[in-house]
């Protein structure tokens, strides 16, 4: 996330320059953005976030011959801390739940209006996750097979049901202290307990663990 009053860094990763010169144009225009740099293959981005702070990388999942499951990878390896939307036009559920896994902040559809994009990139810079709850379900039945022996996760508390109540209304952690009228380091205290209990390294992975296994306890 940048500083305050600083703009949010993007990187856009999209083999179609058309594309990448037109989101890159809007999203210059709206306060609080830049793109940095844009690229079409993951080489190519590579040495970009091996040179540039990067806070929001808006990535396509179809890179000619390698995919957005190749630039998580890459991600990973350079220990990237900033946040990955998916920006794409089509996406298998399978594929999907591997991206969720690795740690993509949202999957957003190119076929939505730029004005829905501008108000997902922001969301996903403050914290929230951005995935149709209609695409979570579908995701939730497209599990991957090496998750099958996924350690169940025991009974949840009074307060996590209530903490995964707004998370997976997209809710930041103010914005969840705000309504459950507890401090911010508590609600980061439960989000850190169900990390631990369910094996999830992002909000994305916590919210499809929970409802493949436990949202009949929600």
């Amino acid at each position: 996330m940048p500083e305050h009053g600083q703009s949010a860094r993007i990187l856009l990763i999209d083999d179609h320059a058309l594309f990448r010169e037109s989101v890159a144009r809007f999203l210059n225009g709206e306060r609080g953005l830049e793109v940095v740099a844009g690229c079409g293959t993951i080489e190519e981005a590579r040495q970009i976030l091996e040179g540039d702070a990067v806070d929001l990388v808006l990535l396509d999942f179809d890179l000619g011959q390698r995919d957005g499951l190749d630039f998580m990878r890459v991600a990973e390896g350079l220990h990237f801390k900033g946040k990955v939307l998916l920006v794409t036009a089509g996406l298998n559920d399978a594929d999907a739940a591997k991206l969720l896994k690795r740690g993509v902040a949202g999957i957003f559809p190119k076929h939505q209006p730029p004005e829905l994009l501008s108000e997902a990139i922001h969301d996903v810079l403050s914290g929230k996750a951005w995935f149709d709850q209609g695409q979570l379900q579908r995701i939730v039945g497209a599990r991957p097979q090496e998750e099958d022996d996924l350690a169940r996760i025991s009974i949840l508390t009074e307060r996590e049901r209530q903490v995964l109540s707004f998370v997976f209304k997209g809710l930041a952690n103010k914005e969840i202290s705000d309504q459950l009228q507890i401090s911010e380091s508590s609600v980061k205290g439960t989000l850190q307990q169900l990390f631990r209990k369910t094996g999830a390294r992002t909000r994305g992975h916590l919210v499809r663990i929970v409802l493949e296994n436990y949202k009949d306890q929600l």
